[in-house]
């Protein structure tokens, strides 16, 4: 193991772990606030990305409402928001072959896209980043946060960057370079989806102590050229039921968007409640184009990016607490997607808007830090976020517990006839590494042949996220048990890490005879699905070398 090494220190007021949108968001409304006050603010943001956006991945149809309040001048600045939705179409589909289109008036009101855009995600942190790089925000992409800080008090006090030039045996190479510690006042704490430090937090102060379960979703996404006259800007389409069913125990839906220049994206959600082993999201994505509603789009085009990542579902009844002693958890390293509206983008946007506002003013009345921000939970619990989370609370719960057509019957009644206001919040207690049934009760699943047009395999798949990470270093997958695949998860459920992972990261590998779990650690793309699918809760996700990873273009 590498030796205790020395590291360089850097002080800050404020460290945000993340260049998503809230960490971006947090960092423009913290400096917007300094300068209206006429005072001096030190603002660092650290992303593991190699460039702010490389690592963004998300539908995206994008409620514009907490950028409206951020830059209200946004356009005028030249925010990538130039696709507003045209249509907006839903569908159920009973088979592989059939659809019936859902009417709008049974589509629940914060389901449709009205005044929405549907965009790159990616593009959209790029633009914000140099809107925090002009305000005077440090921006440090390349590097992961790869521990939390404390002081002798237990006060969280910033992160320390992860070492370069590690081999995998945990040597010092030629190449070798120690971290940063980035010592703040207040640290914000922005990861996304099962943030690998926001859940140490959560741990170490048992945040979720009061919280229901939280669930969670994989979404899979291709952006592709299709052909002109198939290309129709702004175009919105969802759907239900096929190739997922309720009845093998797997519930989510599909997407397709038309962004700009002759693009457009599909993608599907699988809900990680799901119940067969044997089930393969990525496989899922591929059969989905093969229906008709999807398949006409894209023949004659050209795949140009694959991606993948987990999606925070819990809602409002899931959120831990948000504060701890010197740090605060925005967007999704929180859980404040709204599912209902089938977006996280808004909601993190304004969650990071709403901690900057109150770590602003707690450094304004406690200058040294350290403390905790209850003013924040306050501050949200007063917004429109934690109304629009409250109304739309029972939209998960009820798709697993009704299943996809019962789910969306009952989601439609709470939100049409009672407007979210049920007196009651429905709660599944069963978290989603335990809903695996036996491989020996479950069905085998027979998912065609990739042709090469429409459907691929996930090697090439994984080519077009321009996933690299250097091959000598640590395995940012680690195993607490390296027995527990072999001797437990493969004949209890068939492994499941070898469907579950859409990049093709665990094999199990036959050897004389015998079988070996193997890990290709070079081909993650950071979605953390098994750190949360694993029945055995064996596996956990640490950051790699920052810089390492998919490099998005436009997702």
């Amino acid at each position: 193991m590498t030796e205790a090494v020395e590291r360089e220190a850097m002080e800050f007021d404020v460290v945000i772990v993340g260049g998503g949108p809230a960490g971006l968001t947090a960092a423009c409304r913290l400096m917007q606030l300094a300068e209206k006050a006429g005072e001096e603010l030190s603002v660092c943001l650290v992303e593991k990305g190699s460039e702010i956006g490389a690592h963004i991945l998300s539908g995206a149809v994008v409620d514009p409402r907490a950028l409206d309040e951020l830059f209200p001048d946004w356009a005028e600045r030249g925010a990538p928001l130039n696709n507003p939705v045209t249509d907006d179409e839903v569908y159920w589909l009973p088979t592989a072959d059939n659809k019936v289109r859902i009417p709008g008036f049974l589509v629940p009101k914060d389901t449709h896209n009205d005044g929405n855009h549907a965009i790159s995600l990616g593009n959209l942190c790029r633009w914000l980043g140099e809107q925090a790089e002009a305000m005077g925000v440090n921006l440090f992409p390349g590097f992961a946060a790869a521990e939390i800080l404390y002081d002798e008090h237990g006060a969280v006090n910033g992160v320390a960057t992860g070492d370069l030039g590690v081999s995998r045996s945990g040597e010092k190479k030629g190449s070798f370079t120690p971290g940063y510690e980035l010592r703040a006042k207040y640290t914000m704490f922005a990861e996304g989806c099962r943030g690998h430090l926001g859940k140490q937090l959560m741990a170490k102060f048992d945040l979720e102590k009061d919280s229901a379960t939280q669930h969670y979703a994989i979404g899979l996404k291709e952006l592709w050229d299709v052909e002109p006259d198939k290309h129709v800007p702004g175009k919105v389409v969802h759907s239900i039921g096929w190739p997922l069913s309720s009845g093998r125990g797997s519930t989510g839906g599909a997407f397709l968007y038309h962004l700009e220049n002759q693009q457009v994206v599909i993608g599907i959600i699988v809900d990680l409640s799901y119940v067969n082993p044997y089930l393969s999201p990525f496989h899922e994505l591929q059969r989905l184009k093969l229906h008709p509603l999807y398949r006409s789009t894209f023949e004659g085009g050209k795949r140009v990016s694959y991606g993948a990542r987990a999606i925070v579902k819990g809602g409002l009844p899931a959120l831990p607490e948000l504060t701890v002693p010197g740090a605060v958890l925005i967007g999704d390293d929180a859980g404040f997607l709204n599912f209902l509206k089938i977006k996280g983008s808004h909601t993190a946007m304004k969650s990071g808007m709403l901690a900057a506002e109150a770590v602003h003013a707690k450094l304004a009345a406690s200058p040294e830090g350290g403390e905790a921000v209850p003013e924040y939970a306050e501050k949200f619990e007063s917004s429109w976020l934690h109304a629009e989370l409250k109304r739309a609370r029972n939209a998960g719960p009820a798709m697993h517990k009704f299943g996809m057509l019962g789910g969306a019957a009952f989601t439609w009644i709470d939100q049409t006839l009672f407007g979210g206001k049920l007196p009651f919040t429905l709660k599944d207690p069963v978290p989603d590494h335990a809903t695996l049934a036996p491989a020996e009760k479950s069905k085998p699943i027979d998912y065609p042949k990739p042709d090469g047009k429409l459907t691929f395999d996930k090697l090439s798949s994984v080519f077009l996220s321009n996933t690299n990470h250097e091959e000598d270093q640590p395995v940012h997958l680690v195993l607490s048990d390296p027995d527990i695949p072999i001797k437990h998860n493969l004949p209890k459920f068939a492994e499941p890490a070898q469907r579950y992972c859409p990049a093709a990261v665990y094999e199990v590998v036959e050897e004389n005879g015998e079988s070996r779990f193997q890990i290709n650690a070079q081909n993650c793309v950071h979605c953390k699905t098994c750190d949360i699918k694993d029945p055995a809760q064996n596996i956990t996700w640490v950051v790699p070398e920052g810089g390492g990873g998919p490099t998005y273009p436009n997702m």
